[in-house]
């Protein structure tokens, strides 16, 4: 009940939590001109871009500043500014007033376009259940962003808010993609006994290969910020939710199958039925791992080319590639155990609710 409580708490309070960080908008600029000027400092050579940047938002819009532009040689680090680049620039309170400096180059214009080229072809080609599927996304996203990250944040366990925020995204994508029905009804179910079982198979593994929970920079810099997180936890909110398109993904084609057999031939058995499940499940098993594995496989390349730099022993024991092999492994876990789980359900209710509706066509 307290943990209820605490969740409830944590959405009611979002607003306030927004309003009490006080961060300040970044502004955006664009570039107007750029001057080099070289510097030595104790024989360490670098180049300084003084650049005159046109503010574009904000309450000096309009007006034009001069901020400097370090260039370390680290490609990394490094913001190699042209003329006419637009920037972002962060706002900062120093006492005497705002203080501006160069952030990142502005890229929100190229992810604005492939979005809108994602949510065109989705809809084109899925018609009305590319609509429904488009819908369920921007719900997860908010879900995630605006309910799981304020709970986790609160001090509520990341592995509780994780489950809830899956459950009720599962529940969401799978109803509204899917109707109200048995066929969706046993790709929720599939779904969610799958995830638990994964987030068993992540603590245990977490346990067991004493892993830290920071894999990257990231870590770091939410660990500086909020030193009191269950990182732990948050690395297993993490395997789970990677896994959760993947299992749903699963879930709802074995569940469409067994029904569209079932509508197909009302003479089928449960059993017969869930045999069809599990025909269907091991197809889709090679290539559902395979594409998972594949994902984390492409995220990590630059880390599978360092191998060859380090000792394979040192290697495959390093935290970040056990973390993130495992991760890989967990969700190939849990597509598979995904099979028999939605085999089951389905089979189930599928059928006994093909008898419902024959019983009540025998009364009319």
């Amino acid at each position: 009940m307290k943990k209820c409580l605490l969740i409830i708490l944590s959405i009611i309070l979002l607003p306030a939590y927004a309003e009490s960080s006080k961060i300040l908008p970044s502004e955006i600029g664009i570039v107007q001109n750029v001057q080099y000027v070289d510097l030595n400092n104790n024989d360490v050579s670098q180049t300084k871009q003084i650049a005159k940047i046109k503010l574009l938002t904000g309450d000096f819009k309009g007006e034009t500043v001069e901020l400097d532009n370090m260039l370390t040689g680290n490609p990394y680090y490094d913001i190699k500014l042209k003329k006419d680049t637009k920037v972002i620039l962060h706002a900062e309170d120093n006492g005497d007033g705002i203080e501006l400096s160069i952030e990142d180059i502005k890229r929100s214009n190229t992810l604005l376009w492939l979005s809108l080229l994602f949510c065109g072809l989705l809809v084109y080609v899925g018609k009305k259940k590319g609509l429904y599927s488009l819908i369920s996304i921007v719900l997860t996203v908010f879900f995630i962003s605006h309910l799981l990250s304020p709970m986790i944040l609160f001090g509520i366990n990341p592995l509780l808010a994780t489950f809830l925020i899956c459950i009720l995204s599962t529940a969401v994508t799978m109803y509204l993609v899917g109707g109200f029905n048995a066929k969706s009804t046993s790709a929720v179910i599939g779904s969610v006994l799958s995830l638990f079982f994964a987030g068993i198979l992540s603590y245990t593994t977490m346990l067991t290969a004493h892993l830290t929970g920071f894999t990257d920079e990231n870590s770091m810099f939410l660990y500086t910020a909020h030193p009191e997180l269950d990182f732990i936890g948050i690395t297993i909110s993490t395997m789970v939710l990677a896994t959760l398109g993947a299992v749903m993904d699963v879930a709802m084609s074995i569940a469409s199958t067994i029904n569209e057999i079932c509508s197909i031939d009302d003479t089928k058995t449960i059993k017969e039925l869930f045999i069809s499940g599990m025909n269907v499940g091991r197809d889709i098993i090679g290539t559902m791992a395979n594409t998972l594995i594949l994902v984390y496989l492409g995220g990590a390349l630059p880390l599978i080319l360092l191998a060859g730099n380090i000792d394979l022993q040192k290697f495959i024991n390093l935290n970040q590639v056990v973390t993130e092999t495992a991760s890989a492994l967990i969700g190939s876990i849990a597509i598979v155990i995904c099979v028999p789980f939605t085999a089951f359900a389905a089979s189930q209710l599928i059928k006994k609710d093909s008898l419902k509706k024959e019983y009540k066509d025998i009364q009319i």
